[in-house]
């Protein structure tokens, strides 16, 4: 069964590079099977769990952790020594918490966490937000997905308002110190390099690549595929399938080598490069403004029958839209 079950993981890698992530936390789920098979939950006598938690069936508790009256612990998950879930905060089957990790605060509102979570070493997820708009008494909401992995020190706070909510979605890979602000919209598939800070309410898509250090203003938003240099600081939204580096960050072109990792095709990319000269390289500088060349790209009927160069151009229009801050700033090269 070992041998089918390691033969299946590397088909999966295989058929895709986008399930790695998924694969990874599949293979740590498997080497913790003997927790999971526990028909009856372990409490640890040092640990203080209020008699009307509910706990689901496998759970393991270790010693120093407390778990509140409102939590919901679901099968199979396992506390680590000294970690502490509180609130009204649900944890999904298969989730490992480990040492020091704070999950939810006794707030009003909601902390749920998906299944097959892994929550790191003194990590802080569900807490109150840093925003001083936040009225006492308010509700506020986090919601986690599954198969996410979220690393040492990281800090995930709850939305600001009642009707709003800091949302994550599955498959995500979230290093030591990272910080996701209030009312976030986190897509699936992301990979968060160390010490990236998301200021409230941005968006971030599917598939995005920060480096360490990133630093991203609040309210922009980064389309799906992109990357974004190390120690960047990002003022403005970042396009669909792009690159952008420096303080203040700038586009530097397209993630090439995140497209090749995520099974673009050639004719995609060579689509794409096509679409991004004309908006963004023109032949000369004299030959027209950004708002001129981005309209003519509109109207390159071949090129957009390239669901990628559409979603590109969408990406781009939709950050002008009102209250919205733009796209980071480009250098028109001249390619003459």
């Amino acid at each position: 069964m070992a041998a089918a079950a390691a033969a299946s993981r590397t088909a999966g890698l295989l058929l895709s590079p986008r399930l790695l992530i998924a694969s990874r936390h599949l293979q740590a789920s498997a080497s913790e099977g003997s927790a999971r098979d526990a028909s009856t939950s372990f409490i640890h006598p040092a640990a203080v769990v209020h008699p009307d938690a509910a706990i689901g069936q496998g759970v393991s508790i270790g010693p120093f952790c407390t778990v509140g009256a409102s939590a919901r612990i679901g099968d199979s998950c396992r506390l680590h020594t000294g970690s502490h879930v509180t609130g009204h905060t649900e944890l999904g089957e298969g989730c490992v918490v480990h040492t020091g990790a704070i999950l939810g605060a006794d707030l009003p509102g909601r902390t749920i966490i998906g299944e097959n979570n892994v929550i790191g070493n003194y990590a802080v997820v569900g807490v109150k937000c840093q925003d001083l708009k936040y009225k006492p008494g308010d509700e506020c909401f986090l919601r986690i997905g599954n198969n996410n992995e979220i690393r040492e020190y990281c800090s995930i706070h709850r939305s600001s308002k009642s009707c709003d909510c800091t949302v994550i979605g599955d498959n995500n890979l979230i290093m030591g110190s990272c910080h996701v602000a209030h009312d976030c919209k986190i897509g699936s598939n992301n990979i968060f390099a160390n010490n990236t800070l998301f200021g409230g309410h941005v968006i971030v898509e599917d598939c995005t690549h920060t480096a360490g250090a990133v630093v991203v203003h609040q309210f922009c938003h980064i389309g799906s595929f992109s990357f974004l240099g190390g120690g960047s600081v990002v003022a403005q939204d970042v396009p669909r399938y792009t690159m952008v580096a420096g303080d203040r960050a700038e586009l530097r072109g397209l993630n090439l080598e995140g497209l090749r990792r995520n099974g673009f095709s050639d004719q995609e990319v060579r689509s794409l490069r096509k679409a991004y000269r004309k908006v963004f390289m023109p032949a000369s500088s004299s030959q027209s403004n950004f708002e001129d060349r981005l309209a003519e790209l509109e109207r390159e009927i071949e090129l957009l029958e390239s669901p990628s160069v559409s979603y590109m151009v969408e990406s781009i229009r939709t950050s002008f839209d009102q209250g919205r801050r733009g796209i980071c700033k480009f250098r028109s090269w001249n390619i003459s």
